[in-house]
Formats: structure tokens, C-alpha cells, sequence
């Protein structure tokens, strides 16, 4: 029998940490995929082909997380119907939201392998990576259906309080990730689209097993062909929700995508060190976004069993965690920050190292303020407050924008550092206003 646990009684701090635990693995090993790729072409392949995949990478994000947040808007009226006991609206959501998100990304794959070199050239990527970079993309975009639907499937565990087992098979694909990196680019000698394909074998790989165990443990969740229909009254209430959620989880990588688009004007050496100083900071927000998703769960069950004192209770009791862990990292990067470059840099980029970690040495004094931006999102996600977070986040991001733009052609990659806080501040001003009123609906 698989693990399904309420959130409606019990240690609401216990709950938490024992409901992000596994996610934070889980987010590990999600970005442990590209992590690999990078060390694997830093020190086999080179610069050149460090900075493609960089110069690549945050196009896909664009793709992943706009229709990826259509599954977060979903994983909130899942939780809702499981708190409330209605297995039957529970499992017609889950089946509604699997084939519109095939639909939907099989509709949006075609599109992204014809106009890859355009978007590339869009985004000022130099011409002597141009072609590595188009290449690693088409490539990658064939990993995207896989890519979503594993998120939806994981999302439909996670609504039920079974944040562990999603761990398990990121954990197998993990593995065979790497070890497929190192046959294809070592002994193979394919490069960037070995590396692509990897992502592609591991992405399918997860989700066939996820799909398996859902259908053979999970009893709550399994779909037979009477439920394999779109209910158009919950797909409403999804689109409602999740187009919103959508549109706030784009807005985050094409203001990275912007961004990108400034670094890839200072060079290749500032590619890619904003590379790997990019994974340092995903790895580092990874329990941060995990908190808020157990808070965003917590409330929402919560919310439909009618536990409104456990809803509001949660959201204390989640800042403060957050804020233990922003002040726990920012620690760990001072202490490892030259380590952790020395393994991204590549062997021929001297300079590399100097600019990533003089980044870092800044940003590690940052990281409490997406901790806690991102506990206020759990919150209104759980409490459905979804254009909230959209606006939060429109305005973080076009902050960011804005002084990466001012800031980083005329002091480097700290400009981008400076950027982020800016930013999370401003965010975390409009959310804490926003706040007090959503509160007041609690009682």
C-alpha cells in the first residue's frame, strides 16, 4: 500500500519538514540532470560547449514552467478534495490534468524544434556557439512532454502526502543520467547532443515509473479507462487557477531569459561563470521552494477539511523555517564557495573561478530573502489566492530585470547579485500587505 498522509492533525511543524524532507531530495536530483551535464562538458568538451548549453538551458525553462504551472494549480484543488475525503473528484482531476498536460505539450514541442535557432539568435548567443546551442536545444525539447508529465504525476502523489516516492525514481533517473553522460560524450564522442539525450532517456524513464506505481499502489489515484476523460467542469476550475499559475511560474525564466541575454553580451567567460553560479543558487533555493510546497499543501488540505486554525497557524510556523535555513546556507556558500566553483569551472577558463566566486561571496548574504518570498507563495497558492502570486512575482522579476540591465555592464556579475535582492525585496514588501488581509479571511 502506498504512503497518503492528511495534513489535517497533528505537529503542523512535524508535518512540514517531514512533507519537504523528500522534495528537497527530490529537487536535488532534478537539478543534479544539468549539474552533471555541466561538470561532464566543462571538463570533456570545453568552454565553448559549457557556455551553449548555459546559452540553451534557459529557453527550455521557459517552456517546462509555463505549462508545468498548469500541474501546480491542479496539485491545490487535489489537495482540497483529498482533505475533504472526495476520492471521486480527486482522481477525475488527476486524469483531467495527465491528458490536457500531454496535449498541451506535445502541442507546444513541434513549435520549439522548428524555431530553436531563431529564439537563440534572438537572445544575442554568439555566433561561434550558435550551432553547438541549437543543437543541445532541439535536442532537449524532445525530453519536455516526459518532463511535464512527470511533474503533473508527482504532483497528484504529493496531494495525497506521499512526498517520498517521486524521490525514489528521480533517484534512478538520476543515476542513469550520469552514467549515460559519461558513455555518449566520453567513449562516444556526441557532445552536446549526447548530453541532451541523456536528459531525454531520464525524464522518460521517471515518468514510466511513476505512472506504474501510481496505477499499481495507489489505489486513491488509479485511473481506469472510465476515468481516462476530461471533466470540463474541472478542467475550468484547473485552467482557472492554472493558467494563472502559468503565467507567474513563466514570468521567473523569461526574466531569466533577459537576463541571459545581458550576460551573453559580456562574453563567454561571464556565460559561463553565470552558469555555474546559476545551479549554485537553484541548489541552494531547492529547500526553500520545498518548504513553501509542503506549506502549499498543508493549507490546502486544510482548507477543505475546515481546519482554518491549522491554515493559519501554517504559515508561521513556515516562515520561520524558511528563515532557520536562509541564515543555515548562507554559512555553507561562504564556507565552500571556492570548492564548489573549482568543480563547474572549465579547464581552460582561468578566469571563471575569480568571477564566480566573488559572486557568490555576495549572494550567499541574499538567499533568506527568497526563503521567505517563497513561503508567502506556498501560502496563497494553498489559500488559491494564484494572481497574487503572479503579480509578486511580475514585480520581482521586472525589478531584477531592470538593475541586471543597469548593473552588470558596469560592475560585472555582483550587478546581477544586487539585481536578485532588489528584487525579493520589493516582492516580499507587495506579498506582506497583500498578506494581511488574506489572513483575515482565516478568522
Amino acid at each position: 500500500m502506498a504512503r497518503t498522509a492528511k495534513m489535517t492533525q497533528g505537529s503542523i511543524a512535524g508535518a512540514l519538514v517531514c512533507y519537504a524532507l523528500p522534495l528537497i531530495l527530490g529537487n536535488f536530483f532534478q537539478l543534479t540532470y544539468n549539474a552533471v551535464d555541466a561538470v561532464i562538458i566543462g571538463k570533456l568538451i570545453g568552454e565553448q560547449a559549457l557556455a551553449a548549453v548555459s546559452a540553451a538551458n534557459p529557453v527550455m525553462t521557459v517552456f517546462i514552467l509555463g505549462v508545468s504551472g498548469i500541474s501546480i494549480g491542479a496539485s491545490v484543488l487535489m489537495s482540497r478534495f483529498f482533505g475533504a475525503g472526495d476520492a471521486g473528484r480527486l482522481r477525475r482531476e488527476a486524469a483531467t490534468t495527465l491528458l490536457f498536460g500531454a496535449a498541451a505539450s506535445l502541442a507546444l514541442l513541434v513549435p520549439g524544434l522548428l524555431f530553436a535557432p531563431g529564439i537563440l539568435r534572438l537572445l544575442n548567443v554568439p555566433q561561434d556557439i550558435l550551432a553547438l546551442a541549437t543543437a543541445y536545444l532541439r535536442v532537449v525539447f524532445l525530453a519536455f512532454p516526459f518532463t511535464f508529465l512527470y511533474n503533473v504525476l508527482s504532483a497528484c502523489l504529493r496531494s495525497v502526502g506521499d512526498s517520498r516516492t517521486p524521490v525514489v525514481f528521480l533517484t534512478a533517473a538520476s543515476v542513469l543520467n550520469a552514467c549515460a553522460d559519461i558513455v555518449l560524450v566520453s567513449r562516444f564522442g556526441w557532445g552536446v547532443r549526447g548530453v541532451g539525450l541523456t536528459t531525454v532517456l531520464a525524464q522518460a524513464a521517471s515518468c514510466a515509473l511513476c505512472f506504474a506505481y501510481m496505477q499499481r499502489r495507489v489505489p486513491l489515484l488509479r485511473l481506469g479507462r472510465v476515468d481516462l476523460r476530461v471533466d470540463g467542469a474541472l478542467l475550468r476550475l484547473t485552467l482557472e487557477s492554472g493558467i494563472v499559475t502559468a503565467l507567474q511560474q513563466a514570468c521567473q525564466p523569461v526574466g531569466k531569459v533577459l537576463i541571459q541575454s545581458v550576460i551573453n553580451a559580456q562574453g563567454i567567460t561571464a556565460i559561463a561563470a553565470f552558469n555555474a553560479v546559476s545551479r549554485v543558487d537553484d541548489f541552494a533555493c531547492i529547500p526553500e521552494q520545498s518548504i513553501s510546497s509542503a506549506m502549499m499543501t498543508c493549507m490546502a488540505q486544510n482548507r477543505g477539511a475546515g481546519r482554518n486554525d491549522r491554515a493559519r497557524a501554517t504559515l508561521s510556523i513556515g516562515l520561520r523555517l524558511e528563515v532557520f535555513y536562509g541564515v543555515s546556507i548562507l554559512l555553507l556558500v561562504q564556507l565552500f564557495k571556492t570548492p564548489v566553483m573549482r568543480l563547474f569551472a572549465a579547464q581552460d577558463s582561468p578566469g571563471m573561478l575569480e568571477t564566480g566566486v566573488d559572486y557568490l561571496s555576495l549572494m550567499a548574504f541574499f538567499y533568506v530573502l527568497p526563503g521567505l518570498t517563497n513561503g508567502m507563495q506556498g501560502f496563497f497558492r494553498g489559500m488559491g489566492e494564484m494572481r497574487t502570486t503572479l503579480a509578486a512575482t511580475f514585480i520581482q522579476i521586472s525589478i531584477r530585470v531592470l538593475v541586471v540591465y543597469l548593473l552588470v555592464p558596469r560592475i560585472g556579475l555582483r550587478g546581477a547579485a544586487w539585481a536578485c535582492a532588489i528584487g525579493w525585496s520589493a516582492m516580499l514588501a507587495f506579498a506582506c500587505a497583500r498578506c494581511r488581509r488574506v489572513v483575515k479571511e482565516l478568522g
